[in-house]
């Protein structure tokens, strides 16, 4: 794997982790899940700012997403008991899809 796609996955489980954090910070009330909520999301744009010295900008951005709403969803239905029914699991699939049409079949992506 080329260190820029080492990068954006560093990214992406920071912004995961950060975002799980938002729920139990529960409106930045409670400090110390707010602060591992703002370390993960400086973790994560710092690294997405590496990535983005090689893989196009809107390259990047769709996998970050794509990859970061599918991972988001499991930590949600995992640890936060939040249901994901068949339309969900459907559409999580096809972001999925997405993510795998952009990096295997479009030119805009550096390989």
């Amino acid at each position: 794997m080329n260190s820029n796609y080492g990068f954006l996955f560093v990214a992406i489980v920071a912004e995961v982790i950060a975002t799980s954090f938002l729920k139990s910070s529960e409106g930045f009330t409670r400090l110390w899940p707010t602060l591992a909520s703002v370390a993960g999301y400086v973790i994560a744009f710092y690294f997405l700012s590496l990535t983005l010295r090689t893989i196009p900008t809107g390259i990047a951005y769709a996998i970050w997403s794509g990859v970061g709403i599918v991972l988001i969803s499991l930590v949600g239905w995992l640890w936060f008991g939040q249901k994901l029914d068949a339309p969900a699991i459907a559409g999580l699939g096809l972001i999925i899809a997405g993510v795998v049409v952009v990096n295997v079949f479009s030119k805009s992506v550096s390989h």
